[in-house]
């Protein structure tokens, strides 16, 4: 997990000088009219996770959007109203294990205490609870160590959910729980980015995957670290070749009606 928090730490730098506001492909120096609308989750036990729902106009799926090491709900700022241009409605969340990297994490600043990534677990459950009571398909969407959390959850609760995105896996937590094992017992479409450095830590995540020809494997030209590769600002090569895939593997598995 130590070169985790230090990428942490090189995108935080890079966040400084970074203005995210419009920063969407597809709209040249416009931004998308999506408003974001708070949302307050209670965790099973019992912490307050602080969220934000995006709403497509006429929604085709409900993606639930997790951040990376030391970040924020805010990683998504320019992410989920691009994904609601294209129809998908979104709840970012801030999980307990995150910190300022985009905004301030407003579930960490209010728990006080640093915790291990995997803690963040019960945050995604809670988000993954309320989208199960919204009536769309859902689709479960990690960066770096949350886009290894999504395997087991999705394993664990499978109702209503549809796919799986995963940018930056691997098997971050020494088999507590076990990633690659939780992959094996998927049965719906999974997209993974990684970038080329990256390949071989998803490598297992993905041979364990069921065969299944909807999967996608994804290794661009231009690529930085989780879902940040989305975001021009941090990747200005490779952003729209990225979102190209992306919006590609969302309307095969959710083309809606």
């Amino acid at each position: 997990m130590r070169w985790i928090l230090a990428l942490s730490l090189i995108f935080s730098a890079a966040a400084c000088n970074a203005k995210p506001a419009g920063d969407v492909p597809g709209k040249k120096g416009a931004e998308f009219v999506v408003t974001s609308e708070p949302v307050l989750l209670t965790a099973a036990n019992g912490v307050k996770v602080y969220g934000s729902v995006y709403r497509a106009a006429k929604p085709k799926a409900l993606i639930l959007l997790f951040h990376q090491a030391g970040s924020s709900k805010d990683e998504y700022t320019t992410i989920a109203p691009r994904l609601a241009e294209a129809g998908y409605s979104s709840l970012a969340i801030d999980q307990r294990a995150g910190g300022g990297l985009y905004g301030v994490n407003q579930t960490a600043k209010a728990l006080g205490r640093e915790v291990r990534y995997r803690e963040a677990r019960p945050d995604m459950q809670a988000a993954l609870d309320w989208a199960q009571q919204q009536k769309l398909p859902i689709i479960l969407w990690g960066s770096s160590y949350s886009s290894a959390l999504v395997f087991p959850l999705a394993a664990d609760d499978p109702q209503g959910i549809v796919a799986l995105l995963a940018f930056s896996p691997g098997e971050y937590f020494d088999g507590d729980p076990p990633i690659a094992a939780a992959a094996a017992k998927l049965q719906v479409p999974v997209f993974v980015f990684s970038t080329k450095d990256e390949a071989v830590d998803a490598d297992p995540i993905i041979a364990a995957l069921r065969k299944n020809p909807a999967n996608v494997r994804f290794v661009p030209d231009h690529g930085v670290h989780g879902s940040s590769t989305l975001v021009v600002a941090k990747n200005p090569q490779g952003a729209q070749a990225n979102w190209d895939a992306v919006l590609a593997f969302l309307n095969r598995v959710a083309p809606g009606k």
